[in-house]
């Protein structure tokens, strides 16, 4: 086999994230972006001593497993790959991955299943649509990109796992600036000026916050959209209409000013009977109801908090800071977004709670400055995982029991055989499901010294 060669073959499994497995004449072959059972062609892009991989170009045969599925763009938008597999299936695939990596690191735990969403469609309380075209100089377009592609953008006014409010904005907001023909930004020529919408709504309380990310190349009077937005017919309630400007050439949305154009700079959502103002660019878990089961499960791997100094590391926007608060001595959460920590001691005084302390840093530089000696520590690192000269300095706090939640089971892995190779062990291992019909998934451990 060699790099260009056109493969047939039928993928044997998937592992974590994404990577199928096809076995062609006693090579292993990865291919990204498919379901165990399908029967692929695919071409080899890469062929090193120990690693081949290869690229599908076609699903010759559905997998036994699948159905249709319900999203008139599925196959063409990035998102959801395991759409077309029933629920029930796509929760097995993620069990059995987790499972895999765990048992790499050759130890017992006790393992507690995997927590399905409360909701299977209409979930996310939070998205990102780019502006582009669907082709070289097509009409303007507003959604995911294109599967596999850089630039392409395939229009989701239909998308299934967020409520119909998202679709009816992005629609809105798609025709009128169709309509004016306002240009997006060429990300090859950093030329134009249309660059993201970013909607989020709050599950428990409706609220809805829209933000419109542009370059600096216009000065475009916004008032129209702004009214064009507050005149659809929702289900939930506009409370803030912000624009952000954003010159950066990375694709990413970056803040080089932000303006407010209606209402308030937040929206409110409420969870385990805590009140939490999220503003433009907080982190908050994007399935509230889903975020009710894992931080449900982290209380239960904290256990009794009464008299203990707690602290939450990665903290975001204070939730599990402030969920395990109440009875404890005191809560210290470390996170390096500023504004997400100005949020979190907003929400903090919302909630009635003085015993909340949140720092603004990066967690490997931070602990040394802290003064409070831990009893519990929760961790809830980016996807990366945590740093190793961080995990060090964690470890050398010499806690009884840390409860680590993540949201890229192979960073935790990996992480975990530090702890493991310090005198920790893993007691409990519970997966939850926030991302129905993606490849990501949730795991939460406990950890006892």
């Amino acid at each position: 086999m060699k790099k260009k060669d056109i493969i047939e073959g039928i993928v044997e499994k998937v592992e974590f994230p994404n990577k199928g497995i096809i076995n062609i004449d006693s090579e292993k072959v990865i291919v990204k972006n498919v379901i165990p059972g399908q029967k692929i062609k695919a071409v080899v892009t890469k062929k090193r001593k120990n690693k081949i991989v290869a690229r599908a170009l076609d699903i010759l045969e559905k997998s036994p497993m699948e159905g249709e599925a319900p999203c008139k763009v599925f196959g063409k938008c990035g998102g959801c790959l395991y759409q077309s597999l029933p629920y029930e299936e796509q929760l097995k695939l993620k069990e059995s991955q987790v499972l895999e990596l765990l048992d790499t690191l050759g130890t017992h735990y006790e393992y507690e299943g995997i927590t399905k969403s409360p909701m299977e469609f209409n979930y996310r309380n939070k998205m990102e649509y780019s502006f582009g075209d669907e082709y070289k100089d097509g009409p303007l377009a507003l959604g995911m990109h294109r599967k596999a592609s850089l630039y392409d953008i395939v229009t989701v006014d239909d998308c299934k796992i967020v409520s119909d409010d998202f679709n009816v904005i992005l629609k809105t907001t798609l025709d009128y600036f169709s309509e004016r023909d306002i240009p997006y930004y060429y990300k090859r020529t950093h030329e134009g000026y249309l660059r993201y919408l970013v909607v989020r709504k709050a599950v428990n309380t409706q609220e809805i916050l829209v933000n419109l990310v542009t370059s600096s190349q216009m000065d475009f009077d916004l008032s129209e959209w702004v009214g064009e937005l507050n005149n659809c017919n929702l289900d939930g309630k506009i409370v803030s209409i912000m624009h952000t400007i954003n010159d950066n050439l990375a694709d990413a949305v970056k803040v080089d000013e932000i303006r407010k154009l209606y209402g308030r700079d937040y929206f409110v959502e409420k969870l385990l009977g805590l009140e939490f103002r999220i503003s433009s660019f907080s982190f908050f878990q994007t399935n509230s109801l889903g975020a009710e089961k894992l931080y449900s499960v982290v209380r239960d791997y904290v256990g009794e908090t009464r008299d203990k100094v707690i602290f939450d590391l990665y903290s975001g926007t204070g939730t599990i800071t402030q969920m395990l608060a109440p009875v404890a001595k005191k809560a210290v959460g470390v996170e390096i977004v500023e504004e997400a920590v100005e949020a979190a001691k907003e929400n903090a005084k919302l909630n009635g709670l003085g015993n909340c302390k949140f720092i603004a840093g990066d967690v490997l530089k931070v602990i040394d400055e802290l003064t409070d000696k831990p009893d519990i520590i929760v961790l809830d690192p980016p996807r990366d995982g945590i740093h190793p000269k961080a995990l060090d300095k964690i470890i050398d706090y010499g806690v009884e029991q840390i409860v680590y939640v993540s949201c890229k089971p192979t960073s935790l892995v990996r992480d975990l055989e530090v702890f493991l190779s310090r005198g920790y062990k893993v007691e409990r291992v519970r997966c939850v499901d926030m991302f129905p019909h993606t490849v990501h998934v949730e795991t939460v451990c406990k950890l006892y010294r």
